[in-house]
């Protein structure tokens, strides 16, 4: 095995996880904001680190820079997106959780 092969699955695994763990969060978050914010973890991190190793398992080649598109187009798409759903939500009137119920951010625990 080379370098290259050891660096593209160590990115794969580790992206891998970031979609395992971002799933999870989205089933295990209280409130509709924390679950977004667990969705673009797996948008960003996990999708972008599983193409990067893709990239170095490819190498160059037509398929890379077929990668590097739908890497950017991931990128630059997925924060709008999410940022758009969470000021949709916020217009509808769903109110962020900051604090528990009954508690003042301003009181001392």
């Amino acid at each position: 095995m080379t370098v290259v092969d050891i660096v593209s699955w160590v990115l794969m695994s580790v992206g891998g996880v970031f979609c395992v763990i971002g799933a999870v969060g989205i089933l295990r978050m209280p409130t509709f904001f924390t679950r977004t914010h667990a969705a673009s973890i797996i948008d960003t991190l996990g999708a972008g680190l599983i193409i990067l190793g893709l990239i170095l398992q490819s190498g160059w080649s037509l398929a890379t820079v077929k990668m590097l598109i739908l890497g950017l187009l991931i990128f630059f798409t997925s924060p709008t997106a999410t940022h758009s759903l969470a000021n949709a939500a916020l217009r509808r009137g769903i109110k962020p959780g900051l604090t528990d119920e009954g508690e003042s951010s301003s009181s001392p625990r």
